[in-house]
């Protein structure tokens, strides 16, 4: 086929075109990170059309598919027949899905089952690609919740890792998320497996008992070998590869195997990446909702407990910083580290509100937060702020969903 992909630069859309080009159809792609999208950017014979959900119906090469009466599908409307084809494992949850995924699919290669995997972060092991191409009937998803996207899978497996408040542009509320997330795990048959967090309140909350279920926990005694073995800190990890080791167990993998490949993995893209200079040690994370900088920041405490510790952070979504700024006030507030900066809010295209962005700032966030050492900088400062500032030895985190990684360099 003549696939034409909307948003191609997205981590999940890219993955999927990547897909398919290794599968050998011709692929075609716009991004507003790109250029404007323009009508003349689909090609008159292309077969499909998949775009990312944050595309609007009004987007000129939307309108152009229609005019021309090809296909047109969402990122998750497209995924979701893949996962018809394979038996798919569907790695779903609040946080820590990339990480978990990553895992389950490390051990299932390390097994030998050689599954294909789309996973919204790259991986080393991938060749620092965001999916993998395997010959087995295993397909290895990150199943996303944002537009209720998951409701577009059938999986075989579900691994739920944890449930809270998040994306509150597209949900009314908790109730609402979990009304969602009971219909997605109602998407398994009979002959289906959910794997759960059993520590967590709101998964409770949702659990269907008419499905085959194995629960996980920090209380296991798996637990203290995993904690001797990974090499990526913090408890919230721990968590992540008890799942992974879980739906291990399910597909009957030796435990020896799990914990080896589990004992070799590194981490992946934008997930506490450590990148060492000769002055500092400079750590890259994707955190961006209050629980995940939380666990972030106390992960890097725990790695590096006699170093000072900084964190540039850039909230994402006005929307978001909007409906859980307090919870990212207390967050930062009694966070363990020693400077906080904080940049502007990156701006979402097609996903904020004005009269939500005319209520809330960064300037706000950092007046509000109870934290002596912090201060606000537009990001073009930031790099000079650290020039005047760093004695040498410090920890320098830089986090959020948004374009912040491109101070990575100039750090």
């Amino acid at each position: 086929m003549k696939i034409h992909f909307i948003g191609i630069e997205g981590i999940g859309v890219s993955a999927l075109a990547g897909y398919y080009l290794a599968k050998g159809h011709k692929v075609s792609g716009s991004d507003l990170v790109l250029g404007p999208h323009k009508a003349k950017n689909v090609p008159k014979d292309a077969d499909l059309i998949i775009h990312s959900p944050a595309v609007q119906p009004d987007n000129p090469e939307i309108k152009q598919a229609k005019k021309l009466k090809i296909k047109i599908q969402t990122y998750p409307q497209a995924l979701g027949d893949l996962t018809k084809e394979y038996f798919t494992i569907a790695v779903s949850g609040t946080h820590g899905k990339s990480t978990t995924c990553a895992m389950v699919a490390l051990i299932l290669m390390k097994a030998g089952l050689d599954p294909t995997v789309i996973v919204g972060t790259k991986l080393k092991e991938f060749g620092n690609k965001n999916f993998r191409i395997g010959k087995s009937k295993y397909l290895v998803i990150e199943a996303d919740e944002w537009q209720a996207s998951f409701l577009n899978y059938w999986p075989k497996i579900i691994v739920l890792t944890n449930i809270e408040k998040e994306h509150l542009d597209y949900y009314k509320d908790l109730k609402h998320i979990l009304k969602t997330y009971r219909e997605y795990v109602g998407h398994l048959t009979k002959e289906g497996v959910l794997v759960v967090n059993q520590d967590d309140r709101n998964i409770s909350r949702i659990m269907n008992y008419e499905l085959r279920i194995k629960n996980f926990s920090i209380k296991q005694k798996e637990t203290k070998e995993l904690r001797r073995i990974l090499k990526i800190p913090g408890e919230h990890n721990v968590y992540n590869a008890l799942a992974a080791l879980t739906l291990a167990r399910i597909l009957r993998i030796p435990n020896k195997v799990s914990f080896k490949a589990l004992s070799e993995y590194r981490g992946v893209w934008r997930r506490f990446e450590i990148i060492k200079k000769k002055n500092f040690t400079l750590i890259h994370d994707y955190a961006h909702h209050p629980t995940e900088v939380k666990a972030t920041l106390q992960a890097a405490r725990e790695k590096f407990p006699n170093k000072e510790i900084w964190c540039i952070f850039q909230p994402h979504q006005y929307q978001r910083t909007f409906y859980l700024f307090n919870d990212f006030v207390r967050v930062f507030s009694i966070a363990p580290i020693d400077k906080l900066i904080i940049t502007d809010i990156y701006d979402v295209a097609g996903r904020e509100k004005k009269k939500i962005k005319e209520k809330i700032s960064s300037k706000e966030l950092v007046r509000k937060i109870k934290k002596y050492e912090k201060v606000y900088l537009p990001k073009k400062k930031i790099k000079d702020y650290l020039k005047r500032n760093l004695k040498g030895g410090e920890v320098i985190i830089i986090m959020g969903a948004g374009d912040v990684y491109k101070l990575l360099d100039k750090v």
